[in-house]
């Protein structure tokens, strides 16, 4: 044993209860401990509740969640099975709302969107009146 943390409680002891991480109570996969050690390392107030770590976790949580889905969604669209910084820029700069969280980001590997000038594009003309329209026309 490295010597960290509390001993393990035995199953066969009385009182002995099975430990429950605060992600789990909260329901959470992202770690809530960490959270809390790194909010109250941080200094960012002479106070840390553990429900601010717990919220915190969930927020990111969700945003991770939402990013992941639409960069899946993208992956899937360019029929791949991994997904690529590429597929998160696609997936932040097509959702308004992600796109102004992370407006000022710089995605590494993610390339640029799509985009070409409407100036560039070719006209559109409408052709002269065809065959049958002349014919129709002179009688």
């Amino acid at each position: 044993m490295s010597g960290r943390g509390k001993k393990q409680a035995v199953a066969g002891k009385s009182g002995a209860t099975k430990r429950q991480t605060r992600s789990a109570k909260a329901g959470l996969q992202f770690p809530v401990g960490r959270v809390y050690r790194l909010l109250k390392r941080g200094n960012y107030a002479n106070k840390i509740g553990l429900g601010a770590a717990i919220y915190l976790a969930a927020v990111l949580e969700y945003l991770t969640v939402e990013i992941l889905e639409l960069a899946g969604d993208a992956a899937r669209e360019n029929k791949k099975a991994r997904i690529l910084p590429r597929h998160i820029q696609l997936a932040v700069r097509n959702d308004d709302e992600l796109n102004r969280l992370f407006a000022r980001v710089t995605i590494a590997q993610g390339g640029v969107m799509p985009n070409i000038n409407s100036q560039l594009l070719p006209k559109k003309t409408v052709r002269d009146a065809g065959p049958s329209q002349e014919q129709g026309g002179s009688q």
